[in-house]
């Protein structure tokens, strides 16, 4: 069927409820709604779903999220884990407590043991719950970041990250065999309930999340010292980092935490940010106005599902707050646990830090400082995740520390995602300690730069919306894969790396060898001068990425080429 024989399916099928009929109805006569609506299904990804928040197969609604559910549990039913279970959480987003609960209902109608929580939880206690209940699986319904409009579903496995290679694709496989909706299994919360198949989760597994989080903190007697006289103003942005982030912090000894009251509550609507992203400056207004009020040391605000951190730190110099990349504040959690674990004797010869390919290229430096290797991944988390996993089975690597460019990270492995729980704390420890030197956050920064070298990242993104949107994003990615640059910027392009292909291309001679990862559609150009560039379209919405990563002799000449360098990029796709 055609996208509008679809529409008036919807629109005429009982099995439809009234509801979605009459939103569906509103949309009559126009064509590019009606389109955008029903031109595709909404695709379950290797991450799951992402999409609008509405009716039609192209949106999230109790249709789309019960067929990715019937799905993941036709998978789960091939690989006998009925019994093993899945656990469920939600963020703070509109439809989130509903979508969890079709889920749940699904899964229980299939005969598959469900653990739901009673309330919304990080997306990073969801992981920590997967592996801590032996469940076979986990699904998170959140959008992260992404504006108020949308909603998502993420599927973890059993080692608590989300799903990778092979059973990727073999759960996306049996999403796909659902063509009819009426197909999808669910039953009533209160028979599910009666027959043992949901169990309501919560304090239980907050109490047991939080003890392990507070087994990490390095120096526990310096951080209840410097608490008592330390600032730090925090938000959740409306979102799920509310209640576990100061009762960490609480518990480890912050006694001067100051909450943005305004942005205090959960609310789906984002009300006081039109972007609820903490890699959006825009979204540390009243968070900067709190600071300056009290004169904080610290300013940290965390995404809707609490996995991404945003970090503001002051200027010893100017007083002014200066905001920290996803890379910056990597890198100093990263350098402070390596040096302190190197002053302790408990680094080993394998010790290692995992990082994806766009991420700061500083990482290589701080690592070989402190002899520790260096891992690095596909864009994505769960390949994070993957190699503590690893890790274990293999019975060889210690995992130190992981880190995307993109605002996460996790310190310990009780997770296997990005966690901003244990980032808050852990960053906030990394402050106290600077706090008893008289140094500032971006104090150590500066002094980090002055040690491995001027590197600066940025990223530029593209949104294109809708069925040309896409065409597009595929012919920019194809036009480049085809005629890769010669330069940019005056500086010459050495290699191509195409994650495609799994070959990576020296220029200049023509040699070729693979790049040693799993298949993707990422494009990685390598540059003189430690400069690169890297290009690939979104998992999650409607754009294509371009990620820039240079190094100067200075943090202005650094920042100099970097602004050249995304100018001529951007001409050249445009």
């Amino acid at each position: 069927m055609n996208y509008n024989e679809t529409y008036n399916e919807w629109l005429t099928n009982p099995f439809f409820d009234e509801a979605t009929k009459a939103e569906l109805k509103a949309v009559e006569g126009n064509e590019e709604e009606i389109k955008d609506r029903f031109y595709k299904t909404l695709e379950f990804g290797t991450g799951g779903l992402r999409g609008v928040i509405g009716a039609g197969t192209n949106r999230m609604n109790y249709y789309t999220v019960g067929k990715a559910t019937q799905g993941l549990a036709n998978f789960i039913l091939k690989e006998n884990g009925a019994s093993k279970g899945v656990a469920i959480a939600y963020d703070s987003r509109r439809m989130s407590p509903e979508f969890a609960l079709c889920a749940a209902l699904c899964l229980c109608a299939n005969g598959i043991k469900t653990y739901l929580f009673e309330s919304l939880r990080p997306t990073p206690v969801l992981s920590y719950t997967v592996r801590k209940l032996g469940c076979i699986s986990g699904i998170v319904v959140t959008a992260s970041h992404n504006p108020p409009e949308y909603n998502g579903y993420k599927v973890y496995w059993e080692d608590g990250a989300q799903v990778t290679a092979p059973k990727d694709k073999q759960i996306i496989e049996e999403v796909n065999k659902i063509t009819d909706f009426a197909k999808v299994l669910t039953m009533d919360k209160e028979t599910a309930l009666n027959k043992g198949l949901l169990t309501i989760v919560g304090k239980e597994i907050d109490d047991t999340y939080i003890a392990e989080l507070k087994k990490l903190v390095v120096n526990p007697e310096m951080v209840k010292e410097v608490g008592k006289s330390m600032k730090v103003v925090y938000t959740p942005l409306h979102g799920t980092g509310n209640i576990p982030a100061r009762r960490i912090l609480k518990e480890i000894g912050f006694e001067n935490v100051y909450v943005v009251k305004e942005q205090e509550l959960p609310d789906g609507n984002f009300p006081t940010v039109s972007y609820p992203n903490p890699e959006d400056k825009k979204a540390f207004t009243l968070a900067l106005k709190l600071a300056k009020e009290v004169d904080a040391d610290l300013v940290l605000a965390t995404d809707p599902d609490a996995d991404r951190l945003g970090v503001f730190a002051k200027d010893s110099r100017t007083g002014e707050y200066v905001s920290f990349t996803g890379n910056m504040s990597g890198i100093c959690i990263m350098e402070y646990l390596l040096s302190q674990r190197k002053a302790q004797g408990k680094l080993r010869e394998d010790s290692a830090v995992v990082k994806t390919i766009v991420s700061t290229n500083m990482a290589d430096k701080v690592t070989e400082n402190y002899g520790v290797n260096l891992i690095e991944v596909l864009t994505g988390f769960k390949y994070i995740g993957e190699q503590i996993k690893w890790f274990e089975e293999r019975g060889k690597g210690q995992y130190e520390f992981g880190f995307e460019e993109s605002y996460g990270c996790l310190v310990g492995t009780h997770a296997r995602d990005k966690d901003a729980i244990v980032a808050v704390m852990a960053l906030c420890e990394v402050a106290a300690y600077l706090y008893t030197k008289n140094m500032t956050l971006y104090d150590f920064m500066l002094s980090l730069y002055e040690k491995y070298g001027y590197f600066i990242e940025g990223l530029e993104t593209l949104t294109l919306k809708g069925a040309d949107g896409q065409a597009k994003i595929a012919s920019i990615i194809d036009g480049l894969r085809q005629n890769p640059p010669k330069e940019l910027a005056g500086l010459k392009v050495k290699a191509l790396r195409d994650y495609d292909k799994n070959v990576i291309t020296d220029l200049a001679s023509g040699a070729t060898k693979e790049t040693g990862l799993p298949k993707s559609n990422v494009l990685y150009f390598d540059l003189e001068q430690d400069a690169w560039v890297c290009v690939r379209p979104s998992g999650t919405e409607p754009k294509i990425k371009f990620y820039i990563g240079v190094k100067g002799n200075t943090l202005e000449a650094a920042k100099d080429i970097q602004a050249k360098l995304t100018e001529e990029l951007m001409s050249l796709v445009k």
